[in-house]
């Protein structure tokens, strides 16, 4: 379970901001200028929804998205801290292996998918497979989540601060979830755990590293592995 969660910090450091602006520049060029930083502001102007916008950063630059992004936003993060001010597509913060990723507004499927580190923030809602395949980044959303919530998700932890969907958890391993709202049904081999006062304690600090200081970690309830499926067994198999 990923233990380091970075702490709350301003996104602009005391440096002016450089200014990259989509209406006249390419997605290539952006990245490139973005990738070829490792320090500083970025700002980028009129979006415009476009895909795969601050992908593969690997520097510790901090980004500022004044708009809505496409699919596979910030995809690939290490090191960087990338807010976007409205919605995203699909995939965001995919396969991040550090950083920070901050959603301002509300994101579509697959946010978080395969992230191997880092904290993604959603301060909307989340739609279907939210952490998909969590291999230890932690994800925090201020919202709901849609179905398949954190499938197959292996390591790391999701704070839904509202509902989550259909098929919560499904052939989970070892993530940890953690829900304040409903659940809509438990997926195959997840189930409801004790909430420890440890967990309590974990899930004030991701709250607390997401910004998030008007809900109490002692409203959720803990939801994890049932470690049945981690090896076929014949006497099981109708649970295949």
């Amino acid at each position: 379970m990923s233990e380091a969660i970075p702490a709350v910090a301003p996104l602009a450091p005391e440096e002016p901001a450089i200014e990259l602006d989509l209406a006249r520049l390419s997605v290539r060029e952006c990245n490139a200028a973005l990738q070829a930083r490792d320090g500083g502001l970025m700002r980028l102007r009129h979006p415009a929804g476009r895909h795969n916008l601050a992908v593969g950063l690997r520097g510790a630059v901090s980004v500022e998205i004044l708009g809505h992004a496409g699919y596979y936003c910030a995809g690939m993060n290490e090191r960087a801290h990338v807010r976007v001010e409205g919605n995203v597509g699909v995939g965001v913060a995919e396969n991040m292996m550090s950083g920070r990723v901050e959603v301002m507004r509300s994101a579509s499927q697959s946010a978080g998918a395969s992230a191997h580190g880092g904290l993604l923030v959603v301060h909307g809602d989340a739609a279907a497979r939210c952490a998909i395949s969590l291999k230890g980044a932690d994800v925090v959303v201020r919202g709901s989540v849609g179905h398949l919530a954190a499938f197959m998700g292996q390591s790391g932890r999701l704070v839904v601060c509202g509902d989550a969907g259909e098929a919560l958890g499904d052939s989970l391993y070892e993530a940890a979830l953690f829900v304040r709202g409903s659940v809509a049904s438990l997926g195959a081999d997840c189930l409801e755990k004790e909430l420890r006062p440890s967990h309590v304690a974990e899930i004030a600090r991701l709250l607390a590293a997401a910004g998030i200081d008007d809900v109490s970690a002692e409203e959720f309830r803990r939801y994890g592995s049932a470690r049945r499926l981690y090896h076929f067994h014949s006497e099981h198999a109708g649970h295949y």
